[in-house]
């Protein structure tokens, strides 16, 4: 019998890796699979974040799916943690783990590790009773100007989580994140799949259709209405965010899917540019079908 390996099958959304992932642990067996994604956590939050099914997750074990309600904040932190308690099953049951990606700053941490900065909940608390995020963007660039290099001006979650690190530690956000620049050898393999850029924004707007056809509205409207609701981390999930504004009477749905396939586009293209820094993975271009071309790869991956 092999010994235990631990290999991740990653790729921009819609690129099909989660397909390639059951179809090679199906067929290998004795296979858990760790989900690093930052919305499969979310208990109820099935059909936008693209959830293995019950069926899938009877037939393999699965980590990292539904461990916290959608109103609470989860961090990378809290991932760590949450798949650290998970490896100690994996672990007894002699298995392989096989982690599909999903989250590049997940995956980075499980193959890698990081030094996660700690919570400062008040600081935190009086950062996000300011309104204006140009301000806030401001004051990030003054403490930690390399901080504000890789975000988003009016990405305003990421803004107040680094202002809250740097006011909370007296250290910049940025130190934190050498990990991430870093690529040392690893006995992780690590398994892309790479897609023509058009054909995977088609993949994307078909994806998203069918979600809406599967009830995505309908779930959406649900978890609003939970007593707790749903946490800022939460919201911001690709077609939550969107499907929210249709929800509550600010776009209407066709806006709202529009938005929801722009965005997922967008999303690609920064996944395929976090994961195209690590020299360490082996690119599987696909031309029709992933999982008939990129499963015989991770099978000989476990191997």
């Amino acid at each position: 019998m092999s010994t235990a390996k631990r290999v991740v099958i990653l790729g921009p959304t819609a690129s099909g890796k989660s397909d390639v992932a059951m179809a090679a642990a199906t067929q290998w067996g004795n296979v858990h699979i760790v989900a690093a994604d930052a919305i499969q956590v979310y208990r109820r939050m099935n059909i936008g974040s693209a959830k293995p099914t019950e069926h899938d997750q009877s037939l393999v074990p699965h980590h990292g799916i539904d461990v916290c309600e959608p109103s609470e904040r989860y961090t990378v932190a809290r991932f760590m943690d949450d798949i650290a308690i998970a490896r100690t099953t994996i672990a007894a049951a002699g298995a392989h783990e096989l982690i599909v990606g999903g989250t590049g700053l997940y995956v980075t941490a499980l193959v890698d590790g990081l030094s996660m900065p700690g919570e400062w909940p008040e600081i935190r608390a009086q950062l996000e009773a300011n309104e204006d995020t140009a301000a806030l963007f401001a004051q990030l660039k003054s403490l930690d100007a390399q901080a504000t290099e890789k975000m988003e001006p009016n990405n305003r979650r990421r803004i107040i989580r680094a202002l809250e690190v740097c006011l909370g530690s007296g250290e910049k956000f940025s130190s934190f994140g050498e990990g991430v620049a870093q690529f040392p050898e690893t006995s992780t393999k690590q398994i892309g799949i790479k897609w023509n850029r058009d054909a995977l924004r088609a993949r994307i707007a078909e994806r998203v259709h069918r979600m809406v056809a599967a009830g995505l509205a309908e779930e959406v409207r649900a978890l609003l209405a939970e007593p707790l609701g749903i946490s800022a981390t939460a919201r911001q999930g690709l077609g939550y965010k969107e499907f929210i504004e249709y929800i509550e009477g600010r776009w209407t749905q066709e806006e709202a899917v529009n938005a929801t396939i722009l965005r997922t586009q967008q999303f690609a293209v920064r996944q395929e540019r976090w994961y195209r820094r690590d020299p360490r993975i082996h690119w599987v271009e696909v031309q029709t079908d992933p999982i008939a071309e990129v499963t015989p790869v991770l099978l000989s991956a476990l191997a």
